[in-house]
């Protein structure tokens, strides 16, 4: 019986296949914590996504950036950008269910003093207040004004959490943070320009990971195909687990019992 946190899948349904396997990974005893991006940019989305549905209880997953941007596509009135590969999800004939179960997903799991999201976590967010935090958005995704939501979601705007914002701002914020956070500075604020290696920090911003935490949890994101899997510099018990398959890099699987990582090499021929 193992816990499995794998990366970044996609729409690497190949490569995703391929861990499985070599994790000898049995849904009936094991369990798989995906960290979001199910899909875009990889050739096999829908392929993904239906696998992922269809491991029912076996899995744990959050919802990332390219999660929301389906939904909002296909629910919120969005439009496909150039890059995207998700047509093969808005045209099936399963479409829906898809969606409603992608839908229903959190933006936080934890299970103990280990807490995995898509992104990250502000240093001044409890474990706790994560999850509730996470708990209010999945309450409107869930609710009769989802559409509604999904119409106003995107936007950068507020870029700092403070409790006392409401409405779609205290939505919108909480989603950035968990779904899009990279570098921030020493108030909390979000840059959303950088999305390269540490080094492209812009003045005065750092990795959210290098600011301490009042706790020691462990947190696992994904999201940061650029920093290969390491945390230089982090303060807190951190794990990066997106390796960049959709990149040309691997896709990799934290065994959250022993902490070996085991990767297979990416099918996909673009680089960074």
């Amino acid at each position: 019986m193992s816990t499995y946190v794998i990366g970044d899948l996609h729409g690497c349904h190949a490569e995703f296949v391929s861990l499985l396997e070599q994790l000898n990974f049995n849904p009936i005893n094991d369990t798989l914590w995906l960290v979001g991006d199910l899909i875009n940019r990889g050739p096999g989305s829908l392929a993904c996504l239906r696998e992922v549905k269809a491991l029912g209880s076996a899995v744990r997953c959050v919802l990332g950036n390219h999660d929301f941007h389906l939904l909002v596509v296909a629910r919120g009135g969005g439009k496909l950008k150039k890059h995207d590969t998700l047509s093969d999800i808005l045209s099936a004939p399963d479409r829906e269910a898809l969606l409603d179960w992608l839908q229903s997903q959190p933006l936080a799991v934890n299970e103990g003093n280990t807490l995995m999201t898509h992104a990250g976590v502000l240093p001044t967010w409890s474990v706790q207040q994560t999850l509730s935090l996470s708990q209010e958005v999945q309450e409107v995704l869930m609710g009769e004004c989802s559409g509604a939501f999904l119409t106003q979601l995107f936007g950068n705007q507020p870029d700092r959490f403070d409790n006392q914002l409401e409405g779609v701002d205290r939505l919108r914020c909480i989603v950035n943070v968990l779904t899009r956070m990279r570098f921030i500075d020493d108030q909390g604020r979000l840059d959303f320009a950088a999305k390269e290696g540490l080094e492209s920090a812009p003045e005065g911003f750092y990795p959210w990971f290098q600011y301490p935490r009042s706790d020691a949890a462990q947190l696992l994101f994904g999201h940061w195909a650029a920093l290969e899997g390491q945390t230089f510099g982090a303060k807190v018990n951190v794990s990066a687990i997106d390796t960049g398959c959709v990149w040309g890099g691997s896709l990799t699987a934290l065994n959250l019992d022993t902490g070996e990582r085991i990767s297979v090499p990416s099918q996909q021929v673009r680089g960074y």
